[in-house]
């Protein structure tokens, strides 16, 4: 194959699972993943939303185990909730591939923090690779894949922003052949993670990793870059010269940063490490050597200089000023040259606001009129914490509103506790809010408690995916839909109102009003659920389910037929 693609990387890690024989691709939508799957589904392969990330890597893992190759996608955060089953899946062996992206998004575009995913690799105890292009992301991808299956390992590929949404082109290679077809074997102690069979899998788990960085420093992937200026031509006037050799400087990188830093410091010796867990330390002690200043350019923590100090190589970090947000060329620049001072401002950009015509708006009018104290989540509603509603007290994490709110009611004086209603959106509930509900049935409060599910029909805040309450799977074909008060019932919720969410300033809004009023002052347990489908997404919406009526209904001919 010939072919060049201009690719972002998300597309590229769906055209690499693509070719790598990948059987099955789960996740949950979260910016800047989203478009792995669904590109996935586009080129034909078989891709489903999960409730949520946990649930996405269970999922992967039995595919795994069933022998076939499996792709698990998730934003940064998302790899918090599927942590339960990383840190033992790789105790385990996987028959068939398993590759774990986490698309790491630091300065936080879209995101309510700018954690520094590496860690996981190293406290799990999970390979991990780390493209700086497209091009990367489809050959790592591949890559990936291999090694799990070589070492019976989930491998984490992690991306971050720039290399997701970048495109740059790629020159895709034939796709895997003779792939052998899914079995299940049993293999009871490499499976069953009792202490008696967990205790000598950990002993497995570290003799992979010593295997796995014995090939990294043997045939891993890693480049190296000589400065742009021959080694025999004269020395730019002024330049610095290495000592006996040496380049006078050298840089190691990885992902994104590795870019930059190639076009900061194109003078500069750079060392580029694509398996970056576990790292190959002999490998880039041996780059050090032929250097005077080795330079570490890396975004988010400390992590690799930390690791290179720990082996004894001396390396210089960036100040703890660039510890925050993106790097890009500039201050790549800086770090270089040493520059403290302080960074020039951002300009000043539209702050984010709700739709026009948003559903939500109408309910967080509702919500500030009424002083409600509102435990806040994670969706389009987030943004009813700015004016001119100001109506959002808190946001922590997927699905957190419920167990904030219910910690608010516990302890405040009776006078607030009855202004307290968490607010959750749809998808947002299937998620991570349903455990929650079943706490508040569990462990009511003495004033009872209040949960809003602003309910638009979609997962909006990420490009209006389907999710388990919309009946739509992921290529929106009809699939069985979870009502959320039938569940709310059957869990014991004591009272339970759906009501069409209010356009701002409309009538409905009073009715809202009066509604919340009559539920704060009972001391029962309450779900609102104000249903109005997203402005952006209801066109869309009417088509999916016209689409899914018309599958309900016998064709004429069958009709005809039957008659």
């Amino acid at each position: 194959m010939t072919e060049r693609l201009l690719l972002s990387g998300d597309e590229a890690v769906a055209l690499g699972a693509l070719h790598a024989g990948v059987r099955l691709g789960t996740g949950y939508p979260g910016t800047p993943s989203t478009e792995i799957l669904e590109e996935f589904d586009r080129l034909g392969g078989r891709a489903q939303w999960s409730p949520n990330e946990k649930v996405a890597l269970e999922v992967g893992i039995g595919s795994a185990f069933g022998g076939a190759r499996t792709l698990v996608t998730m934003k940064h955060v998302g790899l918090n909730v599927a942590a339960d089953a990383l840190f033992t899946a790789t105790y385990t062996d996987v028959e068939g591939g398993l590759v774990i992206v986490s698309a790491d998004d630091p300065g936080m575009a879209s995101s309510q923090n700018e954690q520094d995913n590496r860690h996981f690799a190293r406290a799990a105890g999970a390979p991990m690779l780390e493209p700086s292009c497209s091009q990367e992301a489809y050959d790592f991808t591949r890559l990936a894949f291999d090694l799990s299956e070589r070492w019976k390992i989930p491998v984490i590929l992690r991306l971050t922003t720039r290399i997701c949404h970048a495109k740059t082109v790629i020159t895709p290679q034939p796709p895997v052949q003779g792939l052998r077809e899914p079995s299940f074997r049993r293999d009871i102690p490499a499976r069953v993670m009792i202490p008696a069979f967990a205790k000598p899998a950990h002993h497995r788990l570290r003799a992979k990793l010593a295997a796995i960085a014995e090939w990294n420093e043997a045939q891993g992937p890693l480049r190296i870059d000589e400065p742009e200026r021959a080694a025999d031509s004269p020395a730019k006037a002024g330049s610095p010269q290495g000592r006996q050799g040496r380049a006078p400087l050298g840089i190691v990188a990885s992902g994104v940063a590795a870019v930059h830093a190639r076009e900061a410091a194109p003078d500069a010796r750079q060392l580029t490490i694509g398996l970056t867990w576990p790292l190959p330390l002999e490998r880039i002690r041996a780059f050090a050597d032929g250097v005077d200043r080795l330079l570490v350019i890396e975004e988010g923590d400390p992590l690799l200089v930390e690791s290179l100090r720990g082996a004894g190589i001396g390396a210089e970090g960036k100040p703890e000023m660039y510890r925050f947000g993106e790097l890009n060329v500039a201050r790549v620049r800086r770090i270089i040259a040493g520059d403290r001072t302080p960074e020039p401002a951002p300009p000043v950009g539209k702050p984010p606001e709700l739709c026009p015509g948003c559903s939500h708006r109408g309910v967080f009018e509702v919500l500030r009129d009424l002083d409600c104290i509102v435990a806040g989540d994670i969706g389009c509603y987030t943004l009813g914490v700015l004016p001119p509603f100001s109506a959002m007290d808190t946001c922590v994490c997927m699905g957190a509103s419920i167990g904030v709110g219910l910690g608010l009611r516990h302890i405040l004086p009776e006078e607030q506790a009855r202004r307290v209603v968490s607010v959750i959106g749809d998808s947002t509930f299937v998620h991570s809010g349903l455990t929650g509900l079943a706490e508040m049935v569990y462990n009511p409060p003495p004033t009872g408690h209040v949960v809003l599910i602003v309910d638009n029909g979609t997962t909006a805040m990420t490009g209006q995916q389907e999710h388990p309450g919309t009946g739509r799977a992921l290529d929106r074909s009809p699939t069985e839909q979870i009502r959320f008060e039938v569940v709310a019932e059957a869990m014991g919720v004591q009272n339970i109102h759906i009501v069409d969410a209010p356009r701002s300033g409309q009538t409905g809004a009073q009715q809202l009003e009066q509604l919340l009023r009559t539920l704060l002052a009972k001391s029962e347990t309450s779900l609102v659920i104000a249903r109005e489908p997203c402005v952006l997404a209801a066109p869309k919406i009417r088509l999916y389910e016209k689409a899914a009526a018309e599958l309900r209904q016998p064709s004429s001919c069958a009709a005809d037929i039957a008659d």
